[in-house]
């Protein structure tokens, strides 16, 4: 996966219906396609693709319904946008495949591939950009009770641990981008504390894509609605890419980019 400098900003292209910031709202063929094609114009580096809400307690979607939701806008996109750079958000190593086939270049799994063993074989066949993300417990159940000794110790160490397994399996470290996994399975406090750290993994020497947009840490920390957590997802992007956190996975590409803009431009001065 491809770092550029200074940062890179991954724009969410939901194809649900019940997401928890927007979903509905680009659920279809041409409305995802539009969507993608605006954030590629507001300067996103890569469109991430996601065909199942993982907001805490939503449903599992079978893998032949969450292919039928991409394939059509993976389609549309090779027609409009055919050097875009895009990932697909999922565990179901069918779905992985079946969009690897279609010329998708990152798998962004929100289960280390806990949830489907079988996409363990699919990354080292395929050899994708590869999104290794923390996660206790699964969507539907994550936010019950989290509980850790030391969240950061845990998630530095499942890190060091996954990324063993995966370079075993067959898939090479070059391509694994390191995401601690903000709201899953985690309070306000775990949030703030991994947030507040990313140098713990920036050592491993992978790249950290930081997933925080418009997220219920804003709304614990501030008790804003989803819909109102604009300004406070761009002022914590700027403030971790002056951390050393390169990507950016976000609703709003063009607010990420001026504050990572800002933010940097005033660092180091």
């Amino acid at each position: 996966m491809h770092t550029p400098a200074p940062f890179g900003v991954m724009g969410i292209v939901n194809l649900t219906p019940d997401s928890f910031y927007d979903g509905g709202r680009h659920n279809g063929p041409s409305r995802g396609e539009a969507h993608a094609l605006e954030l590629l114009r507001q300067g996103a580096d890569i469109l991430d693709l996601g065909a199942e809400s993982s907001r805490p307690g939503a449903a599992e979607l079978a893998p032949q319904e969450e292919t039928e939701r991409l394939l059509p806008v993976l389609a549309g996109l090779r027609r409009s946008a055919p050097g875009a750079v895009v990932s697909v958000d999922t565990y179901h190593a069918a779905t992985a495949a079946a969009v690897l086939d279609n010329g998708v270049d990152i798998i962004n799994d929100i289960s280390a591939c806990s949830f489907d063993p079988g996409l363990l074989d699919v990354l080292a066949q395929y050899k994708p950009g590869y999104v290794l993300m923390h996660s206790q417990g699964r969507p539907q159940t994550m936010q019950r009770a989290p509980h850790y000794e030391d969240v950061r110790r845990e998630v530095l160490e499942f890190f060091e641990s996954r990324m063993a397994l995966l370079v075993r399996a067959g898939l090479p470290e070059d391509r694994i981008i390191l995401d601690p996994g903000i709201g899953f399975g985690k309070t306000l406090e775990h949030n703030l504390a991994l947030l507040a750290h990313p140098e713990d993994w920036l050592g491993l020497g992978r790249p950290v894509l930081m997933a925080l947009s418009m997220k219920s840490v804003f709304g614990g920390l501030l008790g804003l609605p989803a819909q109102e957590r604009g300004t406070a997802t761009a002022m914590a992007t700027g403030l971790l890419g002056t951390k050393g956190v390169v990507w950016h996975r976000v609703h709003d590409v063009a607010a990420a980019r001026q504050a990572l803009t800002v933010a940097l431009a005033l660092t180091d001065r």
